[in-house]
């Protein structure tokens, strides 16, 4: 038995046109809008404008908008906060998403807040993604050499990624190498050869760097068989040779001393060659012992030679420290960008699951024709239509078409007899099944009411033998039933009846929308289904004209079963039974049975609900992607400027300089460590004069430990507020930051320079500097000695390169100001040594210009590994951005479907959908003992629609059967009405239940939704008074409402419907069809209720009821008239607010399918990548 008798009404929704007919707005309608209409207004306008801007952009720059980004300060603050936390606390796991949400008010939304805040650490943190995240002290990172991905899979595509990177920085170090010999060669061969060793050693030398410039050859031609792997050996080979040149004295230099060599080997093979941290740690110190042990066995019997060799030893190991550091922060850095992509990927891969998933929401409730049009609609809208467009309907009409009604007969004992999960998971497997054989008819589903099935044939393509195809399927609906049938052992037939003509079709209201069709040929078809016979299909004389004899027919007596059939003189015809047509046309039941032994069942919101399919296959799959279509490079090329390395937008190089360099402190801390190695190797090599040297070194020893205090402050719990502010406020300022930088690295230089000052100082005073060569009776200084200086500048420089985030530009100016210092010290120490003549002169040119050399190379190497490092912080600060908008685009998107979901079902069960695990098939039902039910029908509104169609102004009517219903779901989004559901419309019906929300049982009373339930159909009557004022109309609303048990639960896979069964809604639909226009028709147990609740009745008297009076006799009715207590006003319990937050209109659910169409054709253009503007809101 269906939930109601009535005409089934056709619903609309403001869709798309398809035919021109266009209605302007009525004028009643102008005078005031509802809340909810005006809503729908802004958001119409708002899609309207966005996407004429779009189009506008699109236009100026020829392929893609030209984009805006827009980054917030709260967003800043969040990013800042989570790397405090992450390098005080060292071993916690960071929030994989690091992007600000905004707050859920500015939609209203409160349904979905906590889901879409969960959605959020649904992202692994960076921790689990490592095999061991690392330590940090006091904000100062240890190395580690497990900071490696645990997913091998992952670990070669990170390899892969910077792959690039790393061949053209070993092609670098092959360049800077091969230049460097060809200088040497030139100082010391060309200037003035002096022995056959000399050219024999220039030879050898002359073959290692055509060695090194065909490694730089075969590394940047060879690029796609050059895997990582092959990359590594590539590195490993380079360091070889240098080591081999170096222990084999092939190397020329300060005195044919080749540690000025070794020095760029460790610094090359620490920051410049594609060797993991092990392999570099080994080679570095092994490099340098092997130098050292070669030294010591060459000057074992001279101490102070020796001390000139532990010299040497120190200013090795301090570089090896700085290599470790800049390594490891380098390869840190490397690996935060690459988890920014992937999170970014992640996020992608989660956006577009949820725009799927919207388009499976939207096309369980439009069909796809129809959801199709509507974008493209939405998408070519002028500006200037918007204040014309927003009352103007599209709907569809489709004529030449077939609507089948099909009803289960004995459904009301089936039941009573089933468990509500046994009577769920029947109906959802029948209705399968249904929705399997109309697919294969050319059928479309349009509703199912209760145990109603309805279905058209000829939309949205048209078909020539709708009618053929609405009996093929009327037929097999009847095989299917005979199944089940067999299957339960109880007595159920199908009652179908078919029309043919035409439909008109959309969707109706705010809430629970539902596709629909309407017409006078629906009613009729209707009507056809009601008197009807069970087990044979029931047509009028339209359809049997468009089967053309295809079936034997008998007369269908139609008008002595059904009173309108009758009224209206329609003739009606039974299709013969199966048995009895040409063998041609048996092989349907073969068909039938086949669909049912292959049928399995599907489940409601199956595909659309689930969003666990995201794998790490699909991932690794788009991170190879953007690897191949080189995104990053094309992000670096769009945003940021090639020579100055700056964002080409202004606003996010102001936003960028804000971010806290994570590694700072680990930076201070290497410089300081670095200050300390060129002390101890000053105290081995001592300056002339011990006073000056004692003071520099307590003078810079007091200004670095101020220095670290000031870095370090925050750190320290017991350092003062005042400090730890100012600390903080030093991190997240990028001038402040480069104060401090540019201090350390000047202490650094200033302690190397001041020694060489003395020495120039004092040598007017100092005497007698004879031969070098006689070591034993003049001291080890570095004024004898000056190349130790050089060596010490190096160091020195080294600390530009430690400061990473330190401007690459801002680099090379001060390597340029030191090296042009340092030209001019070395100038005159060795200008020192010529006069005294313990240096002739062509060895003066020679080691002046093999020390200039040296930094020079350095220079190179320094500001090449800092420009690397700086493009890495940027694009990491882009990728953020980009996971931030991925992030945000999916939570409005899902916010959207969880909206959508709510208003396709109630949202407890939409809850229960979506927190379901993906494997459980269990489908949802729930039986409920004290569930109000109540039926409002729009009485005289079938006769207003008829006369209209006969006009051909059902589009008129169709407008205000919507306003009409819209009014009514507003209704909803009182606080008043928290108990009401609306369950759906059947026509000009609407139905609506209360209790069934699991919070009813903590209201103050049982059957305190039962008196809100009376109020809202009392606010139901009040609102089409208003809407009657407005439009000159005379509608009443006629409503039943009965209370008791029932089953609730959702059924059908491809367009899922929440519904509610039972004795209860068939008697409350009773309490309608039989009541009085203008009045509330209840039973006597609902009577009892509702008076101790306030509300006064008056007895209408005992009324026969179809279904209740055949075995319980007439039925006692009563009429609610007024309310004589408050209490019956009070049915919110103190509740306060409305649900209007988790509501939107259909339209602004396509217009997020536009959207997102558009964020998806924008990331095309970049390889699947693009950063699109954000909306400000701060």
């Amino acid at each position: 038995m269906r939930s109601a008798e009535v005409i089934t009404m056709v619903t609309f929704a403001e869709t798309t046109q398809v035919s021109p007919m266009e209605l302007c707005e009525p004028p009643c309608m102008t005078a005031a809008l509802s809340p909810g209409l005006r809503r729908k207004k802004m958001l119409w306008k708002n899609a309207v404008k966005h996407i004429m801007i779009q189009r506008e952009l699109s236009a100026q720059v020829g392929v893609e908008p030209a984009r805006k980004i827009f980054v917030t300060d709260a967003y800043m603050e969040e990013i800042n906060k989570q790397i405090r936390n992450k390098a005080s606390r060292g071993g916690t796991k960071r929030r994989a998403s690091s992007f600000r949400v905004h707050s859920s008010q500015s939609r209203g939304s409160t349904s979905t807040h906590n889901s879409v805040r969960t959605s959020f650490n649904e992202y692994v943190s960076d921790a689990d993604f490592f095999v061991h995240w690392g330590r940090t002290v006091h904000g100062v990172y240890i190395p580690t050499l497990r900071h490696t991905f645990k997913s091998r899979d992952l670990e070669r595509l990170y390899q892969q990624h910077y792959s690039q990177q790393r061949r053209n920085s070993l092609a670098i170090t092959n360049v800077i190498d091969a230049v460097a010999k060809l200088n040497v060669l030139v100082l010391y061969l060309g200037l003035s050869p002096e022995a056959g060793t000399d050219t024999l050693r220039g030879y050898l030398t002359g073959v290692f760097m055509v060695l090194a410039i065909a490694l730089c050859i075969i590394v940047l031609t060879r690029k796609d068989s050059m895997t990582p792997r092959w990359l590594q050996f590539a590195g490993l080979a380079c360091w070889l040779s240098q080591t081999t040149q170096v222990l084999g004295g092939l190397v020329y230099g300060l005195e044919k001393d080749p540690s000025w060599y070794v020095l760029f080997t460790l610094f090359a093979t620490y920051t410049l060659l594609p060797l993991p941290l092990l392999w570099a740690m080994c080679a570095g110190s092994l490099t340098s012992i092997l130098h050292l042990m070669v030294e010591i066995a060459r000057n074992y019997n001279d101490p102070v030679l020796l001390r000139k060799v532990f010299a040497k030893g120190l200013l090795y190991l301090g570089m090896n420290t700085a290599g470790l550091f800049i390594h490891y922060l380098t390869d840190y850095a490397q690996r935060q960008v690459f988890l920014e992509t992937r999170r970014c990927i992640e996020g992608r891969v989660k956006l577009e699951q949820e725009n799927q998933r919207q388009e499976r929401l939207v096309l369980s409730i439009l069909p796809r024709f129809v959801a199709l049009e509507m974008i493209a609609d939405m998408s070519s809208m002028e500006d200037e239509m918007i204040h014309h467009e927003f009352h103007k309907i599209y709907i569809h009409q489709y004529k030449d078409v077939s609507i089948l009604f099909a009803d289960i007969k004995g459904f009301t004992l089936l039941s009573m007899n089933l468990s509500a999960q046994d009577l769920v998971r029947t109906l959802n497997e029948l209705f399968g099944r249904f929705d399997r054989l109309a697919e294969e008819h050319n059928c479309m589903r349009i509703k199912i009411l209760g145990d109603c099935y309805y279905c058209v044939s000829g939309v949205p393509e048209p078909q020539r033998a709708h009618a053929r195809h609405c009996v093929e399927l009327g037929l097999a609906m009847i095989s299917t039933i005979k199944l089940v049938r067999q299957q339960l052992n109880f007595d159920m037939d199908m009652r179908i009846g078919i029309h043919s003509g035409s439909v008109l079709c959309g969707v109706l209201g705010l809430q629970k929308w539902q596709f629909d069709v309407w017409s006078w040929d629906v009613g009729i078809a209707n009507m056809l289904e009601a008197g009807g016979i069970p087990g044979r299909i029931h047509i009028s004389r339209a359809t049997l004209d468009c089967l053309e004899g295809t079936y034997k027919t008998e007369a269908g007596r139609g008008r002595d079963r059904n009173e309108f059939l009758n009224k209206h003189n329609i003739d009606t015809y039974l299709i013969c039974p199966q048995a009895e047509k040409d063998k041609a046309d048996h092989a349907e039941p073969r068909k039938v049975l086949k669909t049912n032994r292959t049928w399995n069942q599907e489940f409601p919101f199956g595909h659309a609900i689930d969003m666990n399919s995201s794998t790490s296959k699909e991932i690794n799959r788009r991170i190879q992607q953007a690897i191949e279509v080189q995104s990053s490079d094309r992000m670096h090329r769009e945003h940021i400027t090639p020579l100055t390395l700056v964002f080409k937008d202004t606003h996010i190089e102001g936003k960028f300089s804000q971010m806290r360099d994570e590694m700072f402190n680990s930076n201070v801390v290497c410089s300081f460590i670095m200050l300390l190695f060129l002390m101890a190797t000053q105290a081995l090599i001592p300056a002339p004069r011990l006073f000056p040297a004692v003071l520099q070194f307590s003078v810079f020893l007091l200004a670095y430990m101020l220095l670290l205090l000031v870095a370090l402050a925050e750190e320290f719990k017991w350092a003062p507020a005042a400090l730890q502010q100012f600390c903080c406020w030093i991190h997240e300022n990028n001038s402040a930051r480069n104060l401090l930088t540019l201090t350390a690295i000047f202490i650094n230089f200033g302690l190397v320079s001041t020694d060489v000052v003395w020495c120039i100082l004092s040598d007017t005073k100092e005497a007698d500097l004879t031969d070098r060569t006689s070591t034993a009776t003049h001291p080890l200084t570095l004024c004898t000695h000056p190349e130790l200086f050089v060596l010490s500048g190096v160091i020195a420089m080294v600390t530009c390169a430690v400061f990473l985030r330190l401007n690459s530009l801002l680099k090379l100016a001060v390597l340029l100001l030191a090296v042009a210092v340092y030209s001019y010290l070395i100038h005159l120490a060795f200008l020192l040594l010529m006069r005294h003549d313990m240096l002739h002169g062509s060895h003066y040119v020679r080691r002046k210009g093999i020390s200039i050399l040296l930094m020079v190379m350095f220079i190179v190497a320094v500001f090449y590994s800092g420009r690397q490092w700086e493009a890495t912080a940027r694009l990491d600060f882009l990728w953020r951005l980009q996971a931030q908008q991925e992030v945000e685009d999916m939570r409005e998107l899902r916010e959207h479907n969880e909206c959508l979901l709510h208003n396709i079902l109630p949202q407890h069960v939409a809850q229960h959908f979506l927190d379901r695990s993906k494997n459980d098939e269990e489908l949802y039902s729930q039986s409920y003992d004290e569930v109000g039910v109540m039926f409002a029908s729009i009485t005289g509104f079938n006769e207003y629609f008829e006369q209209k169609e006969i006009n051909h102004e059902g589009v008129d009517c169709l407008r205000l059967l919507n306003e009409i219903i819209a009014g009514f779901d507003e209704l909803l989004e009182e606080s008043y009405f928290h108990f009401v559901e609306k369950i759906k419309t059947i026509g000009s019906c609407y139905m609506a239940a209360s209790g069934l929300a699991p919070d009813r049982q903590a209201s103050m009373d049982e059957w305190n939704h039962l008196s809100e339930l009376v109020l809202f159909a009392l606010a139901m009557q009040e609102t089409l008074r208003e809407i009657n004022r407005l439009s000159a109309k005379n509608f009443q609303l006629r409503v039943g409402i009965a209370h008791g048990p029932v089953v609730a639960g959702v059924i059908g896979a491809t367009k899922p419907q929440y519904d509610i069964w039972g004795s209860t809604v068939n008697l409350a639909s009773r309490m309608d069809s039989t009541g009085v226009s203008g009045r509330i028709q209840v039973p006597e147990a609902t009577r009892k209720i509702l008076a101790e609740w306030g509300f006064v009745l008056e007895l209408r008297g005992e009324i026969f009821v179809k279904g209740v009076s055949e075995r319980q006799g007439k039925v006692r009715t009563y009429f609610i008239s007024t309310m004589r207590s408050k209490r019956a006003n009070v049915g919110t319990d103190g509740r306060t607010g409305g649900r209007a937050g988790g509501r939107m209109t259909l339209a602004g659910i396509v217009f997020s399918l536009v959207q997102a169409r558009n964020k998806e054709k924008l990331r095309e253009t970049n390889g699947g990548f693009s950063l699109t503007p954000c909306t400000p809101q701060c």
